[in-house]
């Protein structure tokens, strides 16, 4: 199965201050793998007009339901999940964390996994920026992500 996260809406390149960082500049999200918080899979600047990632996943059939595995899905904390990391790009191009958002597969619900193990894709849609105009962290819950069992075109429904 492939997961295609397709995600609008990113805050922009430069990241104001917060209640728990200063601020930062030259933001950029990526997928991280399993495990590995320095490697990304397809780190796009934070004003890039979209930002868009495909995982290559399998399925089990378990008697809890569909479980996802694959080189990036986390597997802890309660579930499995992917993360969206956050962070700066410096002139070498080195990449240093600032945050992560978290998109829990059992948010999906077991009709739309099961859908999706049979179609092969399971779509998630989500805006990247928060309420308050910063990058997306935390657990990402609906109505604030859409999962879907698609056909695998981009933007297109099973």
């Amino acid at each position: 199965m492939q997961i295609h996260i397709e995600a609008s809406e990113l805050p922009g390149r430069t990241c104001g201050p917060g209640t728990e960082f200063a601020g930062f500049e030259n933001i950029h999200v990526g997928v991280q793998r399993k495990d590995r918080p320095g490697e990304l899979l397809g780190l796009h600047p934070g004003d890039a007009p979209r930002a868009a990632w495909t995982l290559d996943c399998v399925t089990t059939r378990t008697p809890e339901g569909v479980e996802v595995s694959g080189p990036y899905i986390q597997n802890r904390f309660g579930g499995r999940f992917v993360h969206l990391s956050w962070g700066t790009v410096d002139a070498a191009g080195t990449f240093t964390m600032f945050r992560r958002a978290k998109l829990m597969l059992i948010d999906a619900g077991p009709e739309v996994l099961e859908e999706a193990s049979r179609s092969g894709h399971l779509t998630a849609r989500l805006r990247l920026t928060d309420d308050r105009g910063l990058p997306r962290c935390a657990r990402v819950r609906p109505p604030d992500i859409t999962w879907s069992a698609t056909d695998g075109r981009a933007g297109g429904g099973a």
